[in-house]
């Protein structure tokens, strides 16, 4: 083999290496999966991360700038930060701004839960108190982080030696914060509202309804309330997902009572859990309103992109691997859901066809049973001629064992040499002892998925999963989205 001939070898196996981990990231979230158990997830994730980011530090950072989720997100930043002394002086300064661009989209919870993971590995250097200062300054109320997530705050301004201000000036009056969290009993009442609320919420219960829904909870157990008549009262403090959490458990799904979140307006994947932990008598129900919101959800997904991908068919995996685990209790099931009406929206008017694998043609009664036929389903969606053939499916592919594959591959090989049809695998769980999501077939792309929402980005990173793309298009491609990446947030931040 030629010199240039091993390079670009090389630049294969690399490019090979980072859609493992993006993969990786992607799906895992180091919990127990339907064949893995959780040890085995964080140790296979464990590794993953330790070999990319020793070997592509750049890229490793670069999938800050990509739809990995919030749980690797933070471990990226963390090891980023702890392992600064191996970065160049220009790919700190790039890491700097990809790491302040992801803490601004994750969860404050995780970001606490960051700060104390930095602690515990005794990290305090000046780079990591500038992102940290700069992320807590721009929180939009201090006293607001001080009830609902306490610990963590006290973490930040003991072990960080960080500020105890905003950005806003929405912090509360000057020493008001560090007697709160250090000193709780000298001031007999706090100017901040919801300082003196928590202080008050001790003896006086009204008080309770004046703090976020996760701190009362705890003093309305203390005070012996109701839980109905406490679910009743703080309903307007809830955010629309305790909203959803807790509208069953207080009685709003009875038949005739009113539904109180607004389900048009939550994220397509949690509104595909949503739907799927409702009996199917419910869902019959309620199949207007449910299929409504769905959709809806779907084309705020598919924006511009409303039905500009021609004629698609999709392949949905409905078997019983696909109930997920106790952690992520039908969490493949619902990417599936999601998956199909956001496929609904971005295909022509009149030029999507859906084939699930118990061969089910109502999404909205899917449930986990069964085999896994793929191949007799991808066989249905071919004769369908689409120009898209989408398959969302953890890849076990067992009724009979590897027909997906084979069918593919002649496919591919034989029938469809010209490529009419774009065949792209999006799988929504991760394979620990394979170190990737499994693959149906190597001629098929196949790229991890965790949220429905993510499908369309993923359709087109997928492309490098085909083994035909080297490192330096795949750097490219991320290069391309660093820059989207970081022009929304900094652009955004100017304004």
């Amino acid at each position: 083999m030629t010199e240039a001939g091993t390079d670009t070898y090389s630049d294969l196996i690399a490019a090979e290496d980072v859609l493992l981990f993006v993969n990786a990231a992607v799906t895992s979230t180091g919990q127990r999966e339907f064949r893995s158990e959780a040890y085995q997830q964080r140790l296979s994730l464990d590794f993953l991360h330790e070999y990319v980011r020793v070997n592509y530090r750049t890229v490793y950072a670069a999938s800050l700038a990509l739809d990995i989720n919030d749980h690797n997100a933070a471990r990226v930043v963390e090891q980023l930060l702890r392992t600064a002394g191996e970065a160049s002086a220009d790919q700190k300064r790039t890491e700097g701004r990809l790491i302040a661009a992801r803490l601004a989209l994750l969860p404050p919870q995780r970001v606490y839960r960051l700060f104390r993971a930095l602690r515990a590995a005794k990290v305090g250097n000046r780079r990591t108190r500038a992102i940290l200062r700069d992320w807590l300054a721009a929180r939009p109320d201090l006293g607001h982080d001080a009830v609902k997530y306490r610990a963590g705050l006290k973490t930040a301004a003991r072990h960080f030696h960080l500020p105890l201000r905003t950005a806003t000036g929405s912090a509360p009056a000057a020493g008001e914060l560090g007697d709160f969290l250090f000193e709780p009993g000298v001031r007999p009442r706090y100017e901040h509202r919801l300082l003196d609320a928590y202080r008050r919420a001790h003896y006086e219960q009204g008080a309770i309804y004046e703090l976020p829904f996760t701190v009362a909870e705890g003093f309305a157990a203390k005070h012996g309330v109701e839980r109905s008549a406490f679910v009743e009262r703080i309903t307007p403090r809830m955010t629309r997902l305790e909203r959803l959490r807790t509208q069953r458990e207080a009685g709003a799904d009875a038949a005739g009572a009113p539904v109180r979140t607004d389900l048009s307006v939550m994220p397509l994947t949690r509104l595909a859990l949503y739907a799927l932990s409702l009996t199917i008598e419910e869902r019959v129900r309620r199949r207007a309103e449910l299929t409504h919101a769905l959709r809806t959800a779907a084309r705020r997904v598919a924006g511009p992109y409303t039905g500009t991908w021609g004629r698609v068919a999709a392949v949905l995996d409905d078997s019983y691997s696909a109930s997920g685990s106790g952690e992520k209790r039908r969490r493949p099931l619902a990417v599936a859901l999601g998956g199909h009406f956001l496929l609904e929206a971005l295909a022509g008017p009149g030029s999507y066809g859906a084939w699930w694998t118990s061969g089910r043609t109502d999404p909205l009664l899917v449930r986990p049973y069964g085999p896994t036929p793929l191949g007799m389903r991808v066989i249905d969606a071919l004769e369908y001629a689409p120009e898209r053939l989408v398959l969302v499916s953890d890849g076990w592919d067992n009724a009979p064992p590897g027909l997906a594959g084979e069918v593919l591959r002649v496919w591919r090989t034989r029938l469809d040499r010209e490529r009419r049809t774009t065949v792209v695998h999006l799988n929504p769980v991760y394979d620990a002892d394979g170190f990737d999501v499994r693959r149906l077939a190597a001629s098929v792309p196949t790229a991890g998925i965790r949220d429905a929402e993510d499908l369309p980005a993923l359709v087109e990173i997928a492309q490098f999963a085909e083994g035909r793309t080297g490192l330096a298009e795949l750097q490219a491609y991320l290069d391309r989205r660093i820059e989207s990446f970081l022009y929304e947030y900094e652009g955004g931040k100017a304004t």
